[in-house]
């Protein structure tokens, strides 16, 4: 009797030794009526406050909520424009950073990052930008770009105390998962973006578009979000942005997820805009473990 060998192939989900692992994933809150599309959100270390914001074509304000769902006050930003605002990130000292560098059409030229001290202002009605770091891509040339480079939007960034970390949207015609990693100096005045690196996620956009990032409380992994993933970066320096080093949690939900932060170095929130006819405006807890 003749025996047989047969061979299975299996084909990985993601190409370039990424890593792929299940989640446990849920709902804990829904968000007020009115903020219907909140890009942006930090638990605000100082205040221990869910500090959030809303992105293009509303209001230069923050939302403050209790972890438990409790929308709390409405803090406006009164010296700026909401020109595109896509991003919220902190410091050590309890700074807080507004990402005003939403860029869909890839022709701004007016890209900035906002400080303002909130630490002291959870009662206060309002806050004033006390920096801005206006800065450029290095690499752009074209505004806009062809429509197979429209790379250079972008809805996610960390900060350190000394340097900003920005990750791109990849917005171009035959979406390939392609995004850039760039940095910034996190001080006062005009700065040339500068390229570290170029990475990938997968070829379909509403599953693999970078919409969000967050730095842990140690400073050593960085989160960044998608409509339906989280991908997890253990970060050092700028030598840590290698494809290698990207494990993704699959989070078995897929909604217009735009805001992420870290509860603990175990567990992230995060929260959806409301589409039209469509659920959402929801804040969810992912668990690491």
């Amino acid at each position: 009797m003749k025996k047989y060998t047969v061979f299975f192939s299996f084909s990985l989900l993601f190409a370039c030794s990424t890593k792929s692992q299940e989640t446990n994933f849920k709902e804990i809150f829904s968000l007020d009526k009115k903020h219907t599309e909140v890009s942006g959100m930090i638990l605000h270390e100082p205040t221990q406050k869910l500090w959030m914001l809303q992105d293009k074509g509303n209001p230069s304000e923050l939302y403050v909520y209790s972890i438990d769902g409790t929308f709390e006050n409405t803090v406006a930003v009164n010296n700026q424009e909401n020109t595109d605002w896509e991003d919220l990130s902190q410091d050590t000292n309890g700074n807080i950073y507004i990402g005003n560098f939403g860029n869909n059409d890839n022709k701004r030229k007016d890209l900035r990052i906002l400080k303002v001290d909130a630490a002291g202002s959870l009662k206060s009605n309002s806050v004033t930008a006390s920096q801005e770091t206006n800065f450029y891509y290095e690499d752009q040339t074209e505004f806009p770009p062809k429509k197979s480079n429209l790379l250079y939007d972008c809805e996610a960034f960390v900060a350190t105390n000394d340097t900003f970390y920005l990750f791109t949207k990849n917005r171009s015609k035959g979406f390939d998962g392609t995004f850039y990693v760039y940095k910034v100096p996190n001080k006062p005045g005009n700065f040339k973006a500068e390229k570290i690196a170029s990475l990938e996620t997968c070829d379909k956009y509403k599953s693999c578009a970078i919409t969000g990032a967050a730095l842990n409380k140690n400073g050593n992994e960085i989160a960044l979000l998608t409509h339906d993933k989280v991908l997890l970066i253990p970060f050092v320096s700028d030598a840590s942005f290698k494809q290698e080093n990207i494990t993704i949690k699959e989070l078995g939900h897929n909604s217009q997820k735009e805001a992420i932060t870290f509860k603990s170095d175990k567990e992230l929130f995060m929260a959806d805009e409301s589409e039209k006819g469509k659920k959402g405006g929801k804040v969810f807890v992912l668990d690491l473990n």
